[in-house]
């Protein structure tokens, strides 16, 4: 083992009081997979994957000959990379999971660095939000990997991403292996040292960078959204074909070739531990990152999308051939953590005149100026602390505490009477709020708020703008298009699952991702302790039995 093992949250998984999650039925009665290889694709909204199903002839047509729910929800609000890839194998919502966004921030902390980042080591001085300490420490819950791992000490739990935070959530306390992108190569945790899989990947990825590489080959069908839009400063987009030239490591990142890279990692990782053939089932967990890069990049309706899409499918087509030739028995889920919104300069031409950016007038900055101009109020250091326009707003703890409350009614007003405001709730409120239940496309918008709200780690006020009021106020190079909101474009997302010899079928109905670990838990047999789970085990048979039990 080549990367330190961090204490799971629980002391011994194994010695807890187990409850089987599931029974065998049909799809069960042959042993279970050798290899659980969980995907996810960064920013593939349910919207996306239907708009180019039809069009995919690699792996992800393959994965449609499986169990598609086309309609699966990351049902909380805040729909961004960390609290996304937190729901997917842990089968709990970030309000459990603590997991509310890729940053929030503490006023109280005594560095300068006020902001948190999800995936950091807090307690190591050498840690900032921007240049992390990589940590599971904020993660309050157990992911599959670790459940499989106490109840099969044999089992690897390996996970790699161009993401270190899609990493971290998708594989927990205790990764055998873990790896993800850092000044240009693949890093891994502090005190580790790369596998001889890592330090060739690397070396494979520096000599494509130093020589450049030529444009992709667009598909005739990618015809129609070959069209340039203008996007402010980030000039004209819609007909980039990725072309590399040498030294650009930034290019590389944001391009198809990411994604291959990823996954000729993951390939190797296969081989060299020989995942899917040891003494216990092994899990994979793959996040591909480089659709949320050309998301935000470009937008999804131009050439470079359409690129992208393709050559995802056929990255994903050939990593599935490598595991076949391996003689490997394996299953695949295959989501996503958020979906996305293309930009505004786009949309306004393309039916959808309302998608504006957001008004200048809600950063943090004007929001700040006006309410302490207002109250009188002046303090030193910032009033306000947040990532900017929608999400958790912070106040000062300098404040006082009758201060406090002048400032946090003044805030919600002046919030809730903005035009481009959908809802504004204090945190008391969301407290006060249950827990939703039910099906997540009936959720209120307090419903989804609350769904990614724990009252240790949420601002003082949560801010949800409204539909197609993109939150970036000027576009600018590599950030015109973005997600993070409550609403369906960005909480819907493609769920499915394949192994061979499967009976496949399409069930349209709302499912969730918090019910990816109980289905795969029961497709593993694996045992876990009540209640582990907010999600439900997900029927796979197709048929008459029934792989949930009952």
């Amino acid at each position: 083992m080549r990367v330190p093992a961090f204490a799971p949250l629980v002391a011994s998984v194994a010695a807890l009081a187990l409850t089987a999650v599931c029974s065998t039925s049909a799809l069960a009665e042959d042993a279970p997979p050798r290899l659980i290889v969980a995907v996810s694709v960064d920013q593939l909204s349910a919207d996306l994957f239907a708009q180019y199903r039809s069009r995919f002839t690699g792996g992800l047509a393959r994965l449609q000959q499986g169990a598609v729910f086309p309609s699966a929800y990351q049902g909380h609000a805040a729909t961004e990379t960390c609290p996304g890839h937190s729901t997917l194998l842990t089968g709990v919502r970030p309000a459990r999971s603590g997991i509310i966004a890729n940053n929030w921030f503490d006023p109280g902390l005594t560095r300068a660095d006020k902001r948190v980042y999800c995936s950091e080591d807090i307690n190591d001085p050498a840690s900032t939000s921007g240049n992390p300490v990589v940590s599971a420490q904020f993660l309050k819950v157990p992911t599959l990997g670790e459940f499989m791992k106490g109840q099969w000490p044999q089992s690897r739990n390996v996970a790699v991403s161009a993401k270190d935070r899609a990493v971290v959530m998708m594989g927990g306390h205790r990764i055998d292996e873990g790896y993800w992108i850092k000044s240009g190569a693949f890093a891994t945790f502090k005190g580790g040292t790369l596998s001889p899989a890592a330090l060739a990947e690397n070396a494979a990825m520096a000599k494509v960078i130093a020589k450049g590489a030529k444009p992709y080959a667009a598909p005739a069908w990618c015809g129609p959204r070959n069209r340039a839009v203008s996007a402010g400063k980030a000039g004209a987009l819609g007909t980039g074909r990725f072309a590399l030239t040498p030294k650009d490591g930034d290019g590389f990142r944001a391009s198809p070739r990411m994604d291959g890279a990823t996954l000729d990692l993951a390939s190797r990782l296969v081989k060299d531990l020989q995942l899917g053939k040891g003494q216990a089932p092994d899990l994979l967990s793959v996040s591909l990152s480089a659709t949320d890069y050309i998301g935000h990049g470009t937008g999804h309706e131009g050439l470079e999308m359409c690129i992208q899409m393709t050559e995802l499918d056929r990255s994903l087509g050939a990593f599935f051939t490598q595991l076949d030739k391996a003689g490997i028995d394996y299953a695949v889920m295959l989501s996503a953590d958020h979906g996305g919104l293309d930009m505004p300069e786009r949309l306004d031409e393309q039916a959808l005149p309302r998608a504006v950016r957001v008004d200048p007038a809600l950063s943090l900055a004007a929001l700040a100026k006006d309410i302490g101009t207002v109250l009188g109020i002046s303090i030193e250091g910032p009033l306000l602390y947040g990532d900017g326009a929608g999400g958790d707003v912070y106040l000062s703890r300098k404040l006082t505490p009758a201060q406090r409350g002048l400032v946090l009614d003044a805030l919600v007003a002046k919030l809730r009477s903005h035009p481009q405001v959908a809802a504004a709730y204090a945190a008391g409120e969301l407290a006060a709020t249950p827990t939703p239940s039910g099906s997540p496309q009936d959720w209120t918008l307090r419903d989804r708020a609350r769904a990614s709200f724990d009252p240790a780690r949420s601002g003082d006020v949560v801010v949800l703008l409204d539909r197609a009021v993109v939150p970036i106020p000027a576009a600018g190079k590599g950030y015109v298009a973005t997600h993070g909101s409550p609403w369906d474009y960005d909480r819907r997302v493609p769920l499915l699952f394949w192994r061979k010899g499967m009976n496949g079928f399409e069930q349209p109905a709302p499912v969730e991702t918090v019910d990816i670990a109980p289905t795969l838990a029961a497709l593993l047999k694996l045992k876990v302790p009540e209640g582990s789970f907010d999600g439900r085990c997900l029927d796979l048979d197709g048929g008459a039995a029934n792989t949930c039990g009952g």
